[in-house]
C-alpha cells in the first residue's frame, strides 16, 4: 500500500475516533448519572406572588419565615394597579396574586376570558367614606361632589354605601352592576365623581367626600377612625369582597400554594391584621 494511502487511511480512523469520543462525553452527564438538562430542584421551592403594597404586600412579609422553615422562598412583587397582577399570573410570570376581593376577580375573568381562580380567601377591606371638604353627610351642600372608584364592581359598591347612608336612592335591582346612571333619587343632587382606585386619596382636597378602598386609604395613611360610614364586618359585602389569593386552576391544588394559603391563614397572620389595620382590615377565616 502506498504511504499516501495509509495517511489517509490513518488521519480518517482518528477523526473517526475523535467523533466518537465527542458524541460519546456529550451523552455522558455528571457522574452521578443525573442529564444537564435537569431543572435544579430549587426551582419549585419559589413562590412568586403580585401584591398591593399595602395591606397585601405586608401580610405576605409575615409569612416568609414561616415558609422558609418549610424550604419555600417568596418572592413579593409590588402592584400599583389593578390590571397587571391579573395579566402577569396569567401568562406565567407570577405563581399567585393577592390584592384582590373575589368579586373583582370573577368580573376580570369574564371580561378578558381568563380562567383565574381563588385558592383561598384571606380578609376583607370595608369601603370606607371619608371627608373631604364636608365633615360629614349632614354638612353636604346642594351638589356636593362624591368620588367613588371607576371600575364597575367598586363603584357599585360605593353607591350601595352611599344609599345606605341616604344620600341616594338606586334604583331597583341595580345592586352589585349599578353605576351613577342607576341614581333614582339625589335629594341633594350631589355630583357622582368616577376616580381610578388608586387616585381617591388624593381627591379628597377638591371633593366632599369620597369613598375609598382599604388597601389605598391606608397606603395613602388615612387614619380608619375618620371615616364617617364603612361597610359592616358582618354584611353580605364582606362575603361577596373577600380578598383571596388567585391563582391558575392548575396551580390551584399544588403543594407551594396550599402552604401559602396556610400561612396566610395562621393565627400569627390574624394578630398581625388584628393589631394594625384598626378595623380597615379584617381576616376573615
Amino acid at each position: 500500500m502506498k504511504l499516501r494511502n495509509v495517511l489517509k487511511i490513518g488521519l480518517a480512523a482518528a477523526l473517526a475516533c475523535g467523533t466518537l469520543g465527542l458524541l460519546a462525553g456529550c451523552g455522558s452527564g455528571d457522574s452521578n448519572g443525573s442529564s444537564s438538562g435537569d431543572a435544579p430542584a430549587s426551582e419549585d421551592k419559589v413562590i412568586k406572588v403580585g401584591a398591593s403594597p399595602a395591606p397585601h404586600a405586608e401580610i405576605l412579609e409575615q409569612v416568609k419565615a414561616q415558609l422558609a422553615d418549610q424550604g419555600y422562598t417568596l418572592e413579593i412583587q409590588e402592584f400599583s394597579d389593578y390590571v397587571q397582577p391579573n395579566l402577569a399570573l396569567s401568562n406565567g410570570e407570577l405563581d399567585a396574586n393577592y390584592f384582590q376581593h373575589i368579586t373583582y376577580l370573577e368580573d376580570f375573568d369574564a371580561e378578558r376570558g381568563l380562567d383565574l381562580v381563588s385558592a383561598g380567601g384571606i380578609h376583607f377591606e370595608p369601603l370606607c367614606v371619608y371627608p373631604g371638604k364636608s365633615a360629614s353627610f349632614d354638612d353636604l351642600p346642594e351638589g356636593a361632589q362624591i368620588a367613588v372608584p371607576n371600575d364597575a364592581t367598586n363603584e357599585a359598591r360605593a353607591l350601595l354605601l352611599l344609599q345606605e347612608q341616604g344620600v341616594i336612592t338606586l334604583k331597583d335591582g341595580a345592586g352589585l352592576t349599578a353605576t351613577k346612571n342607576d341614581i333614582a333619587e339625589n335629594p341633594k343632587n350631589v355630583e357622582i365623581i368616577e376616580a381610578e382606585a388608586a387616585a381617591l386619596p388624593r381627591t379628597l382636597a377638591d371633593v366632599d367626600l369620597a369613598v375609598i378602598n382599604g388597601n389605598y386609604a391606608i397606603g395613602a395613611g388615612l387614619d380608619p377612625s375618620t371615616a364617617i360610614a364603612s361597610e359592616e364586618a358582618n354584611s353580605e359585602a364582606a362575603e361577596k369582597y373577600v380578598n383571596v389569593v388567585a391563582v391558575n386552576p392548575a396551580d390551584k391544588d399544588s403543594e407551594k400554594i396550599q402552604a401559602l394559603v396556610k400561612a396566610l391563614t395562621s393565627d400569627t397572620v390574624k394578630q398581625f391584621i388584628d393589631s394594625t389595620y384598626d378595623g380597615a382590615v379584617i381576616a376573615t377565616f
